[in-house]
């Protein structure tokens, strides 16, 4: 028996069993979808059993390799190191500073400026006496510094005569927020042995990173692989730039038993290594 009528009677004239038959539909559809909202409720529940909740601690201490230090923006340093002629004398030689720091209102791709005179007591500086340190958000600011007028014109005018030698490595670093009032800035440059382990060249790397968390007047650190579009690197390829607030921080950073260890790191595959010092003289411009 067919307890339905067929197409033809229920086309024809209606029936009083349709309506049954459209609430028995109707019904099907809600609980199937309840079904499926239940289901994915269970799922979404049983997957974020597996997720931690990443609360801004947690956060913090994912996202970045040294917890020490809030690094807050990726820039593109240019540190720059300058010997002068012996012939030249100390007002010529304070020109040359003055007019390099009067680009970055120039330029304006120039973000943040730094400069001092080398004052390292470790006697690796090979003659520089001179250094800059000079901020641009990306590769692009660089390409508007370089060719730049002010800095191709003028500036270098002032600073031919005098100069004997230079030395320029960039490297990317990053802004922190534990920037000091006046900071002093341990330069550092390594070129490793053309032989050397990369595995070995990267503990190097690691152990140097590796110092702020283990020294406490280390107030900032960065460090990169040398990305100079110019041919003054004198064939070194890593920059670490550690940063104290005082003399007497380097000097407890110097013969800290840390650093020293790291030295010993260091030493199987180092071909030679530059270090300039400098306290930054009243144009930091950020």
């Amino acid at each position: 028996m067919n307890a339905l009528p067929n197409h033809s009677q229920s086309t024809n004239q209606p029936s009083s069993l349709q309506p049954l038959a459209n609430h028995f539909r109707s019904f099907c559809k809600r609980f199937a979808l309840i079904t499926l909202a239940f289901a994915a409720t269970g799922s979404t529940a049983t997957h974020a059993q597996n997720v931690p909740i990443l609360t801004p601690q947690k956060v913090k201490a994912v996202s970045t390799d040294q917890p020490t230090f809030k690094s807050t923006q990726r820039v593109l340093r240019h540190a720059v190191f300058f010997s002068f002629k012996e012939t030249s004398n100390a007002e010529q030689i304070q020109g040359v500073v003055d007019a390099f720091a009067a680009l970055p209102p120039k330029i304006d791709t120039i973000i943040d400026f730094q400069s001092g005179t080398n004052n390292s007591p470790e006697g690796l500086d090979d003659g520089f006496t001179h250094c800059f340190l000079l901020t641009f958000k990306n590769e692009a600011g660089r390409e508007v510094y370089l060719p730049h007028p002010a800095h191709t014109g003028e500036f270098a005018s002032t600073l031919r005569p005098h100069l004997k030698d230079v030395f320029v490595i960039d490297y990317w670093g990053t802004t922190s927020d534990n920037d000091q009032n006046r900071e002093l800035k341990h330069a550092v440059f390594f070129k490793f042995k053309d032989d050397a382990d990369p595995a070995a060249v990267k503990r190097v790397e690691d152990a140097f990173a590796a110092l702020p968390s283990k020294i406490d007047s280390i107030k900032s650190f960065e460090w990169g692989k040398n990305n100079s579009p110019e041919t003054h690197d004198d064939e070194f390829t890593h920059c670490f730039m550690v940063t104290f607030n005082s003399e007497e921080g380097r000097e407890k950073y110097l013969p800290h038993p840390d650093h020293k260890a790291f030295v010993e790191v260091l030493k199987p595959v180092l071909d030679k290594v530059r270090v300039l010092d400098f306290w930054e003289d009243g144009y930091k411009t950020k």
